[in-house]
């Protein structure tokens, strides 16, 4: 893949995105089996969760805003927030927390300092920017109760760690939780220890923090731009990337997994609560 990531394991199986490309896929069969395609959109794809209740049907964090995938292939919009800003935008990473709210993070193409920001979607398919400032958002991760939510700023080596108001998904003051001098902090996942697993881009390596910001443990890969984790239960996948290398190795952009100790959660699918109907007309 181009650029990997998105990667999730979901209750219809693994599914991740080649972001530029605009495909989504999932892993099927045995692991050393070709990716699937469901879809591929004209518009760069960050990622996507299941939605609850409505099978085949995807929300994606997409374009310049958030919409439904559905099984045929065509979107129907909730809101595209970026699309007239100043410079030229795009939607990166995206996930629910368990309470079946999607969070996604937009950045500028050229990732220009603090263009970025992060957009929550509540279950009546509200789209609410909830941060700005941010030059490349990667995350968010969420704890299992939903009260902790951490966010990497990917261009400035940052993950920091908010409190969430489960009631209303309010973020409280962050705290920095860990800083990478080495490389940049991108996609995360919680395990059921609360640890967070990073893929570290630049490094070849995925990194487990323990809750209060110890290094645990490191993972190398034979690729350079690890940019998405997974937990399948005790298995560890990890997207990577080509793009920007001047001369890929063989295994740039391939997708990894490994066996791990502490076991993960399945995430969360999107939650609409049939209060409104979704916004925008299907194309």
């Amino acid at each position: 893949m181009e650029l990997g990531e998105g990667i999730r394991w979901t209750d219809r199986g693994i599914v991740l995105v080649d972001i530029l490309a605009g495909r989504l896929l999932t892993a099927v069969g045995h692991p050393a089996d070709p990716l699937r395609q469901l879809a591929q959109l004209p518009v760069p794809l960050g990622a996507v969760a299941p939605v609850a209740d409505a099978p085949g049907t995807w929300i994606a964090a997409a374009g310049t805003g958030i919409c439904l995938l559905a099984p045929d292939g065509s979107t129907g919009w909730l809101a595209q927030p970026d699309a007239d800003a100043a410079r030229p935008m795009r939607m990166n990473d995206a996930t629910t927390d368990p309470f079946g709210r999607f969070w996604a993070g937009s950045m500028a193409y050229d990732a220009d300092e603090g263009a970025g920001s992060l957009y929550r979607v509540d279950q009546d398919g509200t789209v609410t920017r909830v941060l700005h400032g941010i030059t490349v958002p990667n995350g968010p991760a969420f704890t299992a109760d939903g009260a902790t939510m951490y966010l990497a700023d990917s261009a400035r080596g940052i993950i920091r760690r908010y409190p969430v108001d489960p009631a209303t998904a309010e973020l409280g003051p962050p705290e920095v939780f860990v800083t990478v001098d080495d490389g940049s902090p991108d996609g995360m996942v919680v395990d059921v220890e609360g640890a967070v697993w990073v893929a570290v881009w630049g490094t070849g390596s995925v990194r487990r923090y323990l809750p209060d910001g110890r290094l645990d443990r490191t993972l190398g890969l034979p690729a350079r731009q690890p940019a998405g984790v997974c937990l399948q239960e005790d298995f560890l996948h990890i997207t990577t990337a080509r793009v920007g290398l001047a001369e890929p190795g063989p295994y740039d952009g391939a997708v990894f997994t490994a066996r791990v100790d502490v076991p993960g959660r399945p995430a969360t699918a999107y939650r609409h609560d049939g209060s409104a109907s979704f916004p925008g007309e299907r194309s």
